[in-house]
């Protein structure tokens, strides 16, 4: 895989290179509330302009269905990274048509654009090689080196992502280039003991990276909803909280695996519980009550791991030399439900080992509980990549910029 140092060494300037970025930002009406995936690609766009290149930047919003949707525009996202530039960046309104033609046309060496969301195009996610194809061979026009820098889209097989780098030169931009030697650290070269913590609300959404797991990992910490279902195939009352019927025998089955493996899969010993969902537009008290996981009332629901779990998982995070954190362990963005999530997120603080929160909701929730950055080895941008991948998985994005 060729990176953009190489890229640079052979000089830009006066090139137009398109960088396909991840600008899949969260936004309330036109506001950005989390702008960490702009961050992100800054090092690449700011690299790639400084030597001269006009750089083109693109993404995808959302999940419009194939046809513009003024409310998956990413003129919010162009605007913040002209701010973050600190720089004009000029906007497409199309992503193949006359405007995004006449946009790029218009750069000046070491000016960018970006143009309108991919997804406006039915030929962006088509699951027809041909149509695919065709918008990847107008994308391509656009310019004369791809650089793949949306590791939040790498296991998409996507016209952006896996057809347009068979069409132009390609590199792997520097987010790229970071995520996968983070990852490479997590499945090749681990530091033991290596600690998983997932949550999330779905178990399903977890099942395949647990069961690679199971050979791999010293510890697994299981919360948030997905939890639920773990303690009913305990045997355990769970009340009216979140389960999954249909994947009981899969879990007991991990269950029965990490014992046989000697791996501590360890669910929560407490909870907090309530009798209905809060309510997220005001975040109104809550008032939950603690009670022990295998005690659930018939008519509660489970919405955080209580507090001897928290001191439990922090224990169990404390020696680690590896920790690998995915998925919160509550309803986190209300204040109520938020202190088993903070717990995990302090405890990767805390620990001496290499830690990596696995993106998604787990990296929103560092940001909003106002966990310093820094303090952690490394923020994903890529929740589903992350987990793909280390479920062993070939990630489209990924096998495109292969040589």
């Amino acid at each position: 895989m060729k990176t953009i140092d190489e890229l640079l060494s052979e000089g830009v300037a006066g090139k137009r290179v398109f960088v396909r970025a991840d600008l899949n930002v969260p936004l309330d009406g036109t506001t950005i509330t989390d702008d960490g995936r702009i961050r992100a690609v800054l090092p690449t766009v700011e690299a790639l302009a400084g030597a001269g290149a006009r750089v083109v930047v693109a993404s995808h919003l959302g999940r419009p269905k194939g046809a513009p949707d003024p409310a998956f525009s990413l003129a919010p996202a162009a605007a913040r990274l002209g701010e973050l530039l600190g720089a004009d960046v000029a906007f497409a309104t199309d992503t193949v048509g006359e405007s995004a033609t006449a946009t790029v046309a218009g750069l000046a060496d070491g000016q960018v654009a970006v143009i309108e969301n991919l997804r406006f195009n039915a030929g962006e996610t088509s699951k027809d090689d041909a149509e695919r194809g065709a918008f990847a061979d107008r994308l391509a026009a656009l310019a004369d080196v791809y650089v793949g820098d949306g590791f939040g889209a790498v296991h998409r097989k996507h016209a952006s992502v896996f057809d347009l780098p068979a069409r132009l030169p390609h590199y792997a931009g520097y987010l790229i280039a970071t995520e996968v030697g983070v990852l490479r650290k997590l499945t090749d070269d681990v530091r033991r003991p290596y600690v998983v913590a997932l949550g999330g609300a779905k178990v399903s959404d977890k099942l395949a990276v647990i069961d690679e797991l199971l050979g791999k990992a010293d510890r697994i910490l299981i919360g948030g909803g997905m939890a639920y279902t773990f303690l009913k195939a305990q045997g355990h009352e769970i009340g009216t909280s979140l389960l999954q019927e249909d994947q009981l025998a899969a879990v007991r089955e991990y269950l029965e695996r990490a014992e046989k493996n000697g791996v501590e899969l360890v669910v929560p010993v407490d909870t907090l519980v309530a009798a209905e969902f809060p309510d997220m537009k005001t975040k109104a008290p809550a008032d939950p009550a603690t009670v022990a996981a295998d005690a659930m009332p018939a008519g509660q629901m489970g919405l955080d791991i209580g507090p001897e779990t928290r001191k439990l998982y922090a224990s169990k995070l404390a020696d680690a030399a590896t920790v690998f954190w995915n998925g919160p362990m509550g309803v986190f963005e209300h204040p109520d439900y938020a202190e088993g999530t903070r717990a995990v997120a302090q405890a990767l603080v805390d620990s001496p080992g290499f830690t990596v929160v696995g993106g998604g909701d787990s990296a929103a929730a560092v940001r909003t509980l106002g966990f310093d950055e820094n303090a952690f080895g490394h923020i994903s941008t890529g929740g589903g990549a992350s987990l793909e991948y280390l479920e062993g998985k070939t990630l489209p994005g990924l096998a495109a910029l292969e040589d």
